[in-house]
C-alpha cells in the first residue's frame, strides 16, 4: 500500500494527491500536524531528512520532493500518463512546470505565508510586490487557457496538478481578514480571469477531487474560503 505523508493544505503535497487520484492508485494518508515536532521528529526525518512534505512510501521505496514523486509515479504506473507520451508533449509539460517553479512559486509563497501567519502588516511591501508579479503571471495563464482546456494542451497533465493547488491557496489567502488591506487586481477570477476560473472548475469536477481537498478549508464544492 502506498502512503503519502503530508500536512493538510500543503500545495506541494496536494499535487501528489491529485496525481494519485488521477491514476486511480490506492493510498493511505499519513497526516502530520504542522510544526517542527512532527516534521522534525526522528521517525519522520528517517523518511525525509529535509523535514518537509510530501513524502511518498511505495512498498520499500521512499521518495520526497513533489516533482520527483510525480515523475516516479508516471514511470512506475504509466497508465493515464502525467508527463506526456511524445517528446513534444513531455517538453511542453516540463516547460510549464519549469516556468511556474522559476517565475511564480516564490511570489505565491510571499503572498500567502504572511497572510496565513499574521505577518501581513510587516510584510506589506513584499505582498504588494508579489501581487504585481502574480497579476502578470496569471495573465499569461489566462492567455494559455483561452486557447486550450489545460496548461499544456487539451489534456490534463502534471502541469495542471503542479499549478492548481497554489492558485487555490491564493484564493483562500485573499479571503482572510488580513488580506483586505491589499488590492488583488486579478480577483475575482470569474470576472478578471474567466479562462482560469473555468479551468479550476474542470479540475474541481474530476473524480476523487473532493478526497484531496484540505478538510479544514470547508466544503470542496464551495471552493476556498
Amino acid at each position: 500500500m502506498r502512503e503519502l505523508y503530508l500536512v493538510n493544505g500543503s500545495p506541494y503535497a496536494w499535487r501528489v494527491q491529485l496525481a494519485l487520484e488521477h491514476k486511480a492508485l490506492d493510498y493511505e494518508l499519513r497526516v502530520l500536524p504542522y510544526g517542527p515536532d512532527a516534521l522534525h521528529s526522528a521517525e519522520y526525518l528517517a523518511l525525509n531528512p529535509r523535514g518537509r512534505v510530501p513524502t511518498l512510501r511505495d512498498g520499500d521505496f521512499v521518495l520526497y520532493e513533489s516533482l520527483a514523486i510525480l515523475a516516479y509515479l508516471d514511470r512506475r504506473y504509466p497508465d493515464r500518463p502525467l508527463l506526456g507520451t511524445t517528446p513534444e508533449e513531455t517538453g511542453t509539460i516540463w516547460r510549464v512546470i519549469s516556468e511556474y517553479t522559476a517565475y511564480v512559486d516564490r511570489a505565491v509563497e510571499e503572498l500567502i505565508l504572511p497572510i496565513y501567519f499574521g505577518r501581513a502588516i510587516e510584510r506589506a511591501a513584499e505582498i504588494c510586490e508579489a501581487i504585481a508579479t502574480l497579476a502578470g503571471e496569471l495573465a499569461h495563464f489566462e492567455r494559455t487557457l483561452s486557447r486550450s482546456e489545460y496548461l499544456a494542451g487539451d489534456g490534463l497533465t502534471a502541469a495542471d496538478f503542479v499549478v492548481f493547488p497554489h492558485l487555490q491557496s491564493i484564493r483562500r489567502a485573499s479571503s482572510k481578514e488580513a488580506a483586505r488591506a491589499f488590492d488583488f487586481t486579478f480577483l475575482p477570477l470569474a470576472t478578471q480571469c474567466p479562462a482560469i476560473a473555468a479551468w479550476i472548475s474542470r479540475i474541481e469536477a474530476l473524480p476523487g477531487y473532493a478526497r484531496t481537498y484540505p478538510p479544514h478549508w470547508g466544503s470542496a464544492t464551495a471552493g476556498p474560503e
